[in-house]
């Protein structure tokens, strides 16, 4: 049997069921992974530790899935700018995202116009919970990579995706908190969170994204983000907490 294990609606399911990849969906995760592999090899050079994660980690890729790399600690991000650019990637367009006004604020660095590979810097320190909502997803690191190694993690449906060497196992989160926690390697607390942010998009759509404000050519994140901040109260408020 063959079936995606992401996509936007949370999956009803209640069977475990063990999906078999085709030989193309493994091409498929082996380029992804190549242009993984290329972009955190750029970071490295610069000591910039940085890994992959989402489908790229767990192995059930699909035609929409994107190469997603995370450096997991703010870091300068005109260093990390030009780590890319060195390297010979182009940055084509440059954003600051914040999913609420209690998350870090992020850059997000896209290197191709369509937006299917990007680089994620915090733009303040990673709370907890905030470092947890990647290794739920799955995350798979530089060494890991050249291991092929596939990291177990959940999908927006709320599939636990276990990696097998055939494909792997899907089964609901759904009920599982506690097992799926404990398989991960992360708290409750972030299963239960993200159950509950992923139930209510199913039932009320998706909401957005609190900030999502566009780094134009010239300028920096840091400039960016104190020009807001002036006119943001909660946003303010953030940075001063995380400073």
């Amino acid at each position: 049997m063959k079936r995606r294990g992401s996509g936007s609606k949370p999956s009803r399911t209640s069977d475990k069921v063990e999906v078999t990849y085709p030989i193309s969906q493994w091409a498929k995760l082996e380029s992804l992974r190549v242009r993984a592999v290329r972009v955190i090899n750029a970071l490295a050079a610069w000591s910039q530790i940085a890994l992959t994660h989402g489908s790229v980690a767990r192995g059930d890729v699909d035609d929409k899935s994107d190469v997603d790399v995370l450096i997991p600690s703010n870091v300068n991000t005109q260093l990390v700018e030009a780590a890319l650019e060195t390297a010979g990637f182009t940055i084509f367009s440059k954003e600051i995202a914040q999913a609420t006004p209690s998350h870090s604020p992020k850059a997000h660095l896209h290197l191709d116009p369509e937006q299917t590979t990007s680089v994620t810097v915090p733009l303040t320190p990673f709370r907890s919970l905030e470092l947890e909502f990647y290794s739920f997803g799955g995350t798979v690191t530089l060494p890991q990579l050249g291991q092929k190694f596939r990291s177990p993690g959940c999908t927006k449906k709320l599939l636990l995706i276990e990696p097998i060497p055939e494909g792997h196992f899907e089964s609901p989160v759904v009920g599982r908190e506690s097992e799926v926690a404990r398989l991960l390697g992360v708290s409750v607390a972030i299963v239960v969170e993200r159950v509950r942010v992923l139930t209510r998009r199913d039932t009320v759509g998706r909401t957005g994204m609190y900030l999502r404000i566009p780094v134009r050519e010239g300028e920096s994140f840091d400039e960016v983000l104190r020009t807001r901040s002036d006119s943001d109260p909660a946003l303010r408020r953030t940075l001063r907490g995380r400073s």
